[in-house]
């Protein structure tokens, strides 16, 4: 086993030879790479990326960032291709082929199937002197000096510059778009990141109570109604708009303050700058507000008029915490 400090020295290492050979990767985006996404920005197909070993498994990674930023893709596996997966490819797709050495056995036999079939090979290749390379209609030159494995033999360098190589095709496709963070929701409606672009205010506060006092009402009124609706306040309205809030913690700092209470109304304890959402926005800026202030519930309102209640637990249950 090695020390701590080997180990440290190990990582550190292996980390920075990989980010080396990305940034060596500036130098060889050129009129082929400016091609490929030319291609495939006006192809009325598909793009379909293969590779074999860890090149697949690249391969299936930006199928996967492809599909997500508004490039549809799929995934053939150089070995399945001939056998019977090249059906899969259609006559507009357009051919991604990933290889290290672009030498392999399965690469010689897939490219010239490939080739006859008439859609647009591009080549993301380490070896530009490769058969892949040759044949390829455009070449993505993924080239690195060494591997981060000490016997330079593990694809490790190799498949972090393909994938590297991959994200970049995708963000130039998704400028060429225009993509939109919208568009991207749509593409992502589950788990935390797809709500954080989608829900609102509006879809969340609706399913509160929506505590609400008169100005000139009591303060017994309005220790029955925060503990009637359980959300720790009660907006002070004046007719339906809103004139401030009372928090649980307002009246406990009332209750240290002041020896009689009987003859307080609303308005003498009331926050009247209270902080406030609109229903219209995001539910990720709610969340913003509470943190940034430190606080649990937010007031929602339409223009001066109160609507309800948005509470910490309420973006904790829809998983944006």
């Amino acid at each position: 086993m090695k020390s701590a400090d080997e180990l440290i020295h190990i990582a550190r290492e292996t980390l920075a030879i990989e980010a080396d050979s990305v940034r060596n990767l500036v130098q060889f985006i050129d009129s082929d790479f400016v091609k490929t996404v030319e291609t495939i920005f006006y192809s009325k197909g598909r793009v379909v990326v293969t590779g074999i070993g860890k090149s697949a498994i690249i391969a299936n990674k930006i199928v996967a960032t492809l599909n997500s930023t508004g490039t549809p893709a799929s995934f053939m596996h150089a070995a399945d291709a001939v056998h019977g997966d090249l059906g899969t490819i259609q006559t507009d797709d357009v051919v991604i082929c990933i290889s290290k050495s672009g030498n392999s056995p399965e690469i010689k036999v897939l490219v010239p199937l490939l080739k006859s079939s008439g859609n647009k090979l591009i080549a993301l290749v380490c070896n530009t002197d490769s058969f892949l390379a040759k044949q390829a209609d455009f070449v993505l030159n993924a080239t690195v000096e060494k591997e981060a494995c000490p016997n330079n033999l593990a694809p490790t360098s190799s498949t972090t510059a393909q994938m590297a190589l991959g994200d970049a095709l995708a963000v130039c496709l998704l400028k060429c778009r225009d993509f939109t963070s919208k568009d991207f929701a749509r593409f992502h409606p589950g788990g935390s990141l797809g709500k954080q672009l989608y829900l609102t205010v509006a879809d969340i506060y609706k399913n509160n109570a929506a505590p609400k006092v008169n100005a000139d009402d009591s303060i017994k009124k309005v220790i029955l109604e925060i503990s009637s609706k359980r959300l720790g306040a009660t907006a002070v309205l004046d007719g339906e708009k809103l004139s401030g809030i009372i928090t649980d913690g307002d009246l406990r700092r009332m209750m240290e303050r002041d020896e009689n209470i009987s003859n307080l109304k609303a308005a003498d304890i009331m926050n009247k700058n209270p902080k406030r959402i609109s229903s219209t926005e995001m539910a990720v800026d709610a969340l913003k507000i509470l943190r940034d202030h430190n606080i649990s519930q937010l007031v929602v309102t339409d223009g001066e008029k109160f609507v309800g209640f948005i509470h910490l637990h309420d973006l904790l249950r829809e998983g944006l915490i």
